[in-house]
């Protein structure tokens, strides 16, 4: 399913901004499932990914190159999108 998606979000010259993380967190909300681009950091996006996803409660389901894939299950259950 990741990879199908398009990138919602990217990682620019902003970084792990406050504005970013609220962004990040309510693409999860609705998601579940949110694709990110690193369009900067590209020399770190190895330990922001694993930041991301820690700071977020999400789970880091793909990396590939400068592309990552996290998902958090919606808390309510007729909001789900992705069962499993």
């Amino acid at each position: 399913m990741g990879q199908l998606l398009p990138p919602t979000l990217m990682i620019g010259k902003q970084g792990l901004s406050p504005e970013f993380m609220r962004s990040l967190d309510a693409e999860l909300e609705g998601r579940e499932l949110v694709k990110i681009k690193f369009t900067a950091f590209k020399a770190e996006k190895k330990e922001l990914v694993k930041k991301l996803a820690l700071d977020s409660s999400s789970h880091l389901v793909m990396r590939v190159g400068n592309v990552a894939v996290l998902y958090r299950q919606n808390s309510d259950a007729a909001k789900r999108r992705i069962s499993g």
